[in-house]
């Protein structure tokens, strides 16, 4: 067990009181951001958001990041969000240039007009995987999210050396994870979606009987698994 001095505390409290807290974290964000986008033009200017990553998610899961088109309105123009989840600034600066980069992967789809997630946004398609490969990340298939988990790859982070010592330096804060609720027993049963987003719900019986295919993406009907996480 450790003690913090009254010196030491004062110190502290003196560096929250006399400056920004959240501005210089913001601003890291928004000029590795920037620096995304010199490397690779096609990604589009954006409002950076940080937030809550664990509100309303799956107990244990924490939303790392999420783009999102046309969002915000700046001088009659349309500009897309990048949400930040503060939780996990935890993870420190590389891995969250890592979801920077996941974010600007969706961004290029945005910008491309392709199709890279099915399942309302979770499922992480081959396409979104070749466009990770293209930003200089690395992702691995996961059973809930597909092609979401995300790492830099070596090259990327030499290349992206000075962005993530200025992260690391900003990086002095990250959110508290909040409590799941207390939930009851569940009274209905999961729907089951396909490829294409279609969801059906049928008793577990019926499903356990033989796969109930979808007719217009030819994939069968599995139970849907609420997501923890949008990536890694």
């Amino acid at each position: 067990m450790t003690s913090t001095s009254p010196d030491a505390a004062a110190e502290v409290d003196a560096d929250v009181s006399t400056g920004p807290i959240s501005a210089p974290v913001v601003a890291a964000l928004e000029t590795a951001w920037a620096t995304i986008r010199a490397r690779h033009p096609e990604v589009p200017a954006v409002v950076i958001v940080l937030g809550a990553g664990s509100g309303g998610a799956a107990a244990g899961g924490i939303k790392l990041g999420h783009f999102a088109a046309l969002r915000w309105h700046h001088h009659g123009e349309r500009l897309p969000e990048v949400f930040v989840g503060g939780e996990g600034l935890a993870r420190g600066a590389g891995e969250v240039l890592a979801t920077l980069l996941h974010e600007a992967a969706h961004a290029l789809a945005h910008v491309r007009g392709i199709q890279d997630t099915s399942r309302q946004g979770r499922w992480h398609n081959a396409r979104f995987k070749a466009l990770a490969t293209e930003v200089g990340i690395t992702v691995t298939k996961d059973p809930r999210l597909g092609w979401s988990p995300t790492a830099l790859t070596a090259d990327t982070a030499t290349a992206y050396a000075d962005t993530i010592t200025a992260l690391g330096k900003a990086l002095r804060l990250h959110r508290a994870t909040d409590a799941a609720p207390v939930r009851g027993p569940r009274k209905t049963t999961p729907p089951c979606v396909c490829d294409c987003g279609r969801r059906i719900r049928v008793a577990a019986s019926v499903l356990a009987a033989g796969p109930i295919t979808c007719g217009l993406c030819g994939t069968d009907f599995t139970p849907h698994q609420p997501d923890e996480k949008d990536q890694p």
